[in-house]
């Protein structure tokens, strides 16, 4: 990887993971979700639509590790869960074999059956399909990070290094569409950009659940800028995160409260440990955290479903 972080003595708290709380809290509506929670509970959820732009500077102020909660029991799971997907996962078992164990509760027989699905698998519509597998006009598919790699590959200077998770034939529904997606993807488009050396990326997200997706995809893409950029032997400069609709759910309010009451400390270092030429080769394994610092974990925080 080129480039190296900056000492972690010299690195500065980021308050930008409570102040997006605040802001849900602050300018967010209150009204009904379509998700329920594990007793199937109908649960309501404060929703801000186009919150404040997020920016990270990699190797200038650490890794996005939130700190106000201890997230290393479960970030290599997110980071396997998006190279999974990178390699067309679409299945739990798939995912599984990735090191991401955490999507059974929305895989259930009954969820899958609603549309038209196996048990165990997301569906045409999911992440995996879209990323290795984006159906063509002609029958084929198209594998975007292989192509995209390619491309800045051959004409960085472009700004049309793009990738989106969505495929609408099977996303959208209505009464003359069938949804074939258990869950539609909620992360996931990603615009890639060569200024010099440097290799930024900008990730737009459809829905984000701030208190227990939102630090999952700061690591999982934050992580994927530092294997592209080393597959493109460029430097990882910055990841930048929008928000369409950021929402914290109802019932999450007493771990929210702990939270933003928590002090938050400079960010910790991730590195490759293992470097690969294909962005498909990379594996949660190949990644290694250190200098993380950070308040209790905090169990049990609802999540809707």
């Amino acid at each position: 990887m080129k480039g190296d972080y900056t000492p972690y003595i010299e690195r500065t708290p980021d308050g930008q993971y409570k102040n997006l709380i605040r802001e849900i809290l602050e300018k967010g509506t209150l009204g009904p979700s379509p998700m329920v929670d594990k007793e199937g509970k109908e649960i309501n959820t404060i929703d801000l639509m186009g919150a404040s732009t997020i920016r990270f500077n990699l190797l200038e102020n650490g890794f996005p590790f939130i700190t106000e909660r201890d997230i290393s029991g479960f970030w290599r799971s997110a980071v396997g869960e998006l190279f999974a997907f990178i390699n067309g996962a679409r299945t739990q078992k798939e995912l599984e074999m990735f090191g991401c164990k955490w999507w059974k509760a929305w895989l259930t027989e009954e969820k899958c059956a609603k549309r038209g699905l196996e048990k165990g698998d997301l569906g045409p519509g999911s992440y995996g399909a879209a990323f290795a597998s984006f159906p063509t006009l002609d029958g084929n598919t198209f594998n975007q990070f292989e192509e995209i790699v390619k491309q800045i590959k051959e004409r960085p200077e472009l700004k049309t290094h793009m990738i989106t998770p969505w495929i609408p034939q099977y996303t959208i529904r209505n009464s003359d569409n069938q949804q074939k997606v258990v869950v539609c993807p909620c992360h996931g488009w990603i615009h890639f950009r060569v200024l010099g050396d440097k290799l930024s990326m900008l990730m737009w997200q459809r829905s984000c659940d701030v208190l227990i997706g939102g630090p999952s995809n700061w690591v999982q893409y934050s992580a994927l800028l530092l294997a592209m950029a080393e597959v493109l032997n460029l430097q990882p400069y910055e990841f930048i995160h929008q928000i369409s609709d950021a929402h914290i759910f109802e019932n999450q309010m007493p771990w929210v409260e702990e939270i933003l009451s928590r002090e938050s400390q400079p960010f910790p270092t991730l590195k490759l440990v293992k470097k690969h030429k294909k962005i498909s080769d990379y594996r949660n394994t190949d990644f290694e955290l250190s200098d993380y610092h950070s308040g209790e974990a905090i169990k049990g925080i609802p999540v809707g479903i």
